[in-house]
Formats: C-alpha cells, structure tokens, sequence
C-alpha cells in the first residue's frame, strides 16, 4: 500500500506564501505532498488564494487566522509546517510549529536577532522535530555547479572570496516600498537578503565566518537623500495619487490583480500599505552594504549589495592554492518582485557565465543548463527536490540557517560597534561552533 502524501501547512499567504500554495497543490505533486491549509492574520488575502485555486480547477484550502494555529495543528493534522510571514515573526511562528509536534521548514532568514537563534535551538532540542531552512539559491544550477567544482578540488584550498550583488531599482526600490525598509521587522538587507548570499558561500567553502566587520549607509533611498539630489516626493504612497503618476519608482495596487487582492483589499484589516515611498520617511534599512568575514577554514571574504544599480546580477570569484573560479549571472527582472503570485512564479531571466583558471594551465569555460522559471530555475527544482522526492537532505539544515542569519546579525552589530564582532560572541554555542 502506498504511503500517504505528506501534509504541510502554510503560516503566511503573501505573494511568497502563494508560490508554496501553487507548488503543493500543483497535481504534479499529487500523492507525494499536499497542502492542508493556510493561516494568516488578513482573511482577505486567504480568500484570494482560495479564489486563485478555484479558477484553477483545485480544491480551496482549509484557511485559519493567525490565532487559530493551534487549533490548525488539531484539525489540519500537518506533518510540517511552511513558515513564509515577515521575518520578524518567523522564529515566534517556527517555534509554535516545533512545539506542537511538527516538523518546519522556514523561509530565509531563519531569524533576524541572536536570541531568536537561541530560542529555535532549544525548541529543536526539546521537541525532537526537524528544522530547515528554504535557501532556494542551493538549487540554482549555476550555484551548484560552483560547489561541485570547489568540492572536487578545481582550486585547491580556498583562500580568498570576492561576492558582489547588485539588485537594479525594478527590484531594489521594491525593499523600501514594504515592511523590509524597517530593521526591526526585517533585519535590513544584510539579513534578508544577505543571509542567501552567505548561506551560498558558507555551503561552497563547507565552512563558517568567524568575524565579521562591517559598513553600510542608506546613500539613494530615503527623503533626506532624494533632497540633496534636489528631488521632491511629497506623498507617503503611491496609490491613488495623482502626483506619483509620472515618478519612475512608483507602485499602483489596483493595477494587477496579485497586489490588489494580497495587500490593497486587505489594508483595512491589517493596516499594512505595500506601496510606501521609497524617497520618503521611516526607512531605517541600509542601501548601500560591505563586510569583509574571516572562516573558520581560513578563507576571507569580501562581500558587496547594492541596492539601486542599473542592472541586477552578481559576480563571484573564488581563488586557491591551485586555481581561481569566476562566476557571473545576469538577472532581468520582467516585473516587479511580488506584484503577485503568478509573477513569484514567472520570476525572471538569468544567464551565467563560469570560467576556471587553473594555477598553471589554460582557462576554460565550465557549461551550465540553466533552468526555467525564477531564480533561475531554483524553485522549481527546490519544490521538485524537498516535496517531489522528499529529498530534506536538499535543504539547509538549522545549523547552515543559522550560520547564515548569523552573519548578518553579527554584520549589523559591528554598524553599530563599528568594530569587529566575533560571532561566538553573538551565539554562544560551543557545540555550533565545534570544528569550525
């Protein structure tokens, strides 16, 4: 007899929370993971997500607000839970699901502060439960690639890392229209996003910074910036304002579907505006970052991610004791990141380039299949990986989460110290850190 499909629940339906509900209720996956419900604290948004399955053809999905979890679990009987709310809330919601007896899988970061790290250690130990992390950047071809080769020995010993992110103002600008332009709800770049960028590195060097020093400004975003270009941008938002009609960063809700049935329908009940100036007040997240990190394995890194360039792309370069790796992705970005579901999962374009300079010898270029869909290819294969095959070996491990939540936490602390921070000093954890 067959074995049943593994149930998971999803907490948060925002536009990433709807790339798991099409991924697990695609019938793809029929018989090998399902779906058993949502929560989420807007009604309205779970309601759109059931109206989107339904002209699709699937069954609606069991909806609970968010204070309804527990009675969830009792009802839903999930097997795993799929952590997808804003970052601040992901290891209260993580924790909730572990101590309930199921297993979780969180969106990136795992958390924004070290006590929210330690606080998800011990709910991993008390309950015996698994814990991972959706790196979906694991699952680039490009990516994987670059870790086959370092693995195998293509230079040697690493020693010297140079990683640079460029994210272009189609997407950049999108940070600071929502909740991730407040640090306090997303750790600033340098944990949101940042935490993909050293999660890639940590998993291609097999190792973990140790030290971390920081700088970073908001040098392009904000009011007081845009007034010393001599620019003025005097509305709080952009929908229905007649003046943002002409403003290059600006971001109407009613005009896709996605955005007005996830976030404009639903601002009376939560009081959340997705379309925020981005020249305008309250931003207390970073545009501008550098860090430069030492590992445990010896190797350094110098780090980059700039927010506002005029393309997106990334370019990383790995040297050793016996060769140099360099990789370069460009991104186009075909709309704005999380107008809706269906753009989450459209996603954009990529195209890679790898080239290998042995320490003696001729370069030459290493073939990448790049795949389709967003992240270039990524999710797909990450969905087809942890929830096709129920391959959890594919996804990162709460030890490799935390690593790389924990980089940008140490990273935001030394901003504040302007000195360097040892990051056994911001997790002490003996055993995190043992041979490493």
């Amino acid at each position: 007899m067959m074995d049943r499909p593994t149930r998971y629940a999803l907490v948060g339906a925002g536009a990433r929370g709807g790339f798991y509900i099409d991924a697990l209720t695609d019938p793809a996956l029929r018989g090998k993971a399902t779906l058993c419900a949502i929560c989420d604290l807007s009604a309205v948004r779970m309601r759109f997500h059931n109206a989107r399955l339904a002209a699709m053809a699937r069954p609606p999905v069991a909806a609970y607000g968010s204070g309804d979890f527990e009675r969830l679990v009792a009802e839903a009987q999930p097997d795993a839970v799929i952590v997808a709310t804003t970052d601040a809330a992901h290891a209260g919601s993580l924790i909730r699901a572990l101590d309930l007896g199921c297993d979780a899988f969180s969106e990136k970061p795992l958390a924004i502060r070290a006590e929210e790290l330690a606080s998800l250690a011990e709910a991993v130990a008390r309950s015996g439960k698994s814990l991972r992390v959706l790196h979906n950047y694991r699952h680039s071809p490009a990516h994987a690639k670059v870790r086959e080769l370092v693995a195998g020995g293509a230079v040697g010993r690493p020693l010297a890392v140079d990683f640079q992110w460029l994210v272009d103002t189609r997407h950049g600008a999108d940070y600071f229209r929502r909740w991730h332009r407040d640090k306090a709800q997303s750790g600033g770049l340098l944990v949101h996003k940042g935490s993909h960028h050293f999660d890639l590195v940590n998993w291609w060097l097999g190792s973990r910074p140790d030290q971390v020093i920081a700088s970073a400004a908001l040098q392009f975003y904000g009011r007081a910036n845009a007034e010393a270009r001599g620019e003025s941008y005097p509305y709080p938002r952009y929908t229905g304002v007649a003046a943002a009609a002409g403003d290059p960063f600006a971001l109407c809700l009613q005009s896709d579907a996605g955005l007005r049935g996830l976030y404009f329908e639903a601002e009376a009940e939560t009081g959340y505006r997705r379309d925020q100036n981005v020249f305008g007040d309250g931003i207390t997240a970073e545009d501008t970052m550098h860090v430069l990190a030492r590992y445990g394995s010896g190797a350094r890194l110098s780090y980059s991610l700039t927010a506002f360039s005029p393309r997106e792309g990334m370019a990383a370069a790995i040297t050793g004791t016996k060769g140099r790796l360099e990789l370069r992705i460009d991104i186009r970005q075909p709309m704005l990141q999380g107008d809706s579901a269906a753009a989450a999962q459209s996603g954009s374009g990529e195209s890679a380039s790898l080239r290998l300079y042995p320490m003696f010898g001729d370069a030459r270029d290493i073939p990448i299949a790049m795949g389709s869909g967003s992240h270039g290819g990524a999710d797909r294969a990450m969905v087809e990986r942890l929830f096709g095959s129920g391959d959890l070996g594919a996804a990162a491990s709460f030890e490799e989460g935390a690593a790389a939540a924990l980089a940008g936490i140490a990273a935001n602390r030394s901003l504040e110290s302007g000195m360097p921070v040892d990051l056994a000093d911001v997790f002490a954890r003996p055993s995190f850190w043992a041979g490493r």
